[in-house]
């Protein structure tokens, strides 16, 4: 039941990939990531009000950072999708282990064994592979952003890790991520020209970017509570393939076979990074990997990149 759960959350991810894509068209990136925040804010918070978690929270620095970000992260995400095709972008966000392991040896000084050399070799591999030849050159904006995501992404997941150490409830995370995603879209959707006019079917849109990132984080954070962190880690990268499906179906998008092969690599370094750190040093509290959009979940595991900071 747990991997029914991950599959349904990676599901709901390329869903809100599938809504961001269609929106670019009539909304900004910034419009998108305000109604993605509040909406959160407003189904996290009934959520937290029905299980008795207190919204308020000691930990505001930790949160802030956290949530600062994802939440930039998540920005990069939505820009991105629109730039881009749907399996491209999303693909390009999970690289986060590759730089949650590259950020640990670097920032943090954390000893990397050969194995995780390895899959972060062929990540990077993967990378180089998907942005040339596979881009074209008016996708190289979109392809930096996107890679961007997952850059930031990783530097939020070492915070989710100390919230989670720290006992900080999942649905509290979530919604102060969603509150401070949606108070940083403002400025951004300003500048963008604000609110654009809302009809049904940008309403359903907006609705389903809201809903499904959140209901996505809910079914993740039960896949990864009750059931063993490697295999949720793992099936985490349906979303790559949920999002290929939906972009050659709605968008007739075809990647070329150089594509496929990276998109390959990408994903198999990330499973054999959680595998090589999950054989490695004995894990502690923390979090795991998840996609942009996700930013906000902790629980009492680690991220399959993550081994222990020094």
């Amino acid at each position: 039941m747990p991997s029914l759960w991950m599959i349904v959350a990676s599901l709901l991810f390329a869903c809100m990939g599938v809504c961001v894509k269609l929106g670019s068209a009539s909304f900004s990136a910034g419009e998108m990531v305000f109604w993605r925040g509040l909406l959160g804010v407003l189904l996290i918070g009934l959520v937290a009000r029905a299980q008795g978690v207190r919204l308020a929270t000691p930990l505001w620095r930790l949160q802030l950072s956290r949530a600062l970000a994802g939440s930039v992260a998540l920005m990069c995400y939505f820009v991105a999708i629109g730039l881009l095709p749907l399996a491209t972008a999303v693909t390009l966000s999970y690289t986060s282990p590759i730089f949650v392991a590259l950020l640990l040896a670097l920032w943090f000084g954390e000893r990397l064994r050969w194995p995780v050399i390895g899959s972060v070799g062929l990540g990077l591999a993967g990378i180089v592979l998907l942005l040339r030849p596979t881009l074209q050159s008016d996708q190289w904006f979109g392809a930096v952003v996107g890679l961007g995501a997952g850059v930031v992404a990783s530097l939020a997941y070492i915070s989710v890790r100390e919230l989670g150490r720290a006992g900080e409830p999942e649905a509290r995370t979530v919604f102060w991520f969603s509150a401070i995603t949606g108070v940083l879209g403002l400025p951004w959707l300003a500048a963008g020209g604000g609110f654009h006019a809302i009809d049904l079917q940008g309403a359903l849109v907006l609705g389903g970017i809201g809903l499904f990132g959140a209901t996505a984080q809910l079914a993740m954070t039960r896949a990864y509570r009750y059931g063993r962190t490697m295999v949720s880690a793992s099936l985490a990268y349906t979303t790559v393939i949920f999002s290929s499906l939906f972009g050659m179906l709605l968008w007739d998008e075809h990647v070329p076979p150089a594509g496929w092969a990276a998109i390959a690599l990408i994903v198999a370094s990330g499973v054999l990074t959680g595998l090589a750190t999950r054989h490695g040093a004995p894990l502690r509290g923390g979090a795991p990997i998840e996609p942009p959009g996700a930013e906000g979940y902790s629980s009492p595991h680690d991220p399959p990149a993550i081994r222990r900071l020094p």
